[in-house]
């Protein structure tokens, strides 16, 4: 009898469980559209002005093709200032700058701002990385065929580093997918908001397990996408 009562009641949890899903399902997929939202605008956005300025750290550091120690350590510097800021804390510092470029302070398009502020430098490093791991020797090949600084760049470096850059991205996105999370605490929107609302202040467990099931199939999904890309790009 008391296996039978509980049998029950589990069927009714799982019961109650997948009518809460369907209840919910709206929610859910804005709350995927917002994830994915901010990690679509912020991931390029920190490529497209990481990857310069940190082939501008490799470049300007002391061993680099155009040394300049100085001004290399301030950029430096602030590179890592910025890259040292919990992403939390970063999120409240500069509500009012983001509050400046769109224009409120709240919801999707707000967290995107630090989100990007914070991708950027973390790229840059990743991008410096990958090319001083390539060693002098490809330089030094490229400069005695009488390349350019701009041809070593772009036709070498880059080309060289390729995998270990796709790895790069994979890592911050996967990484970023966590920091999205944390913008639900300011009502960010997201998963992590999701999360929040239904799972910590309505005490709704099975719905917070599935925004969590939701976001390892996420990291899943990138992971496997960036490691495909790697291997396409490797043409050892």
């Amino acid at each position: 009898m008391n296996t039978i009562t509980v049998l029950l009641t589990a069927q009714g949890t799982t019961s109650f469980t997948l009518e809460r899903v369907a209840e919910l399902a709206p929610e859910i997929w804005t709350a995927i559209a917002q994830t994915l939202a901010m990690l679509l605008v912020s991931i390029p956005l920190a490529v497209l002005i990481g990857t310069p300025l940190g082939i501008w750290l490799y470049s300007m550091s002391p061993q680099g093709l155009r040394p300049r120690p100085r001004l290399h350590r301030v950029v430096d510097g602030i590179v890592n200032t910025l890259r040292s800021f919990p992403f939390l804390i970063l999120l409240i510092a500069i509500i009012p700058f983001t509050r400046f470029v769109v224009g409120t302070t709240v919801g999707t398009a707000a967290v995107i701002v630090p989100l990007t502020i914070n991708a950027i430098p973390y790229f840059a490093r990743f991008v410096e990385q990958n090319i001083t791991q390539l060693g002098s020797g490809v330089v030094e090949a490229a400069q005695a065929m009488g390349a350019t600084r701009g041809q070593i760049i772009r036709d070498v470096l880059l080309v060289e580093a390729k995998p270990a850059l796709f790895s790069s991205i994979t890592i911050m996105t996967v990484s970023f997918i966590s920091y999205s999370a944390m913008a639900g605490l300011v009502g960010g929107g997201g998963i992590g908001d999701f999360a929040i609302r239904y799972g910590y202040y309505r005490y709704e467990t099975g719905v917070m397990l599935i925004a969590i099931v939701l976001m390892i199939l996420m990291v899943h999904a990138v992971q496997l996408l960036g490691t495909t890309f790697s291997r396409r790009a490797d043409k050892r």
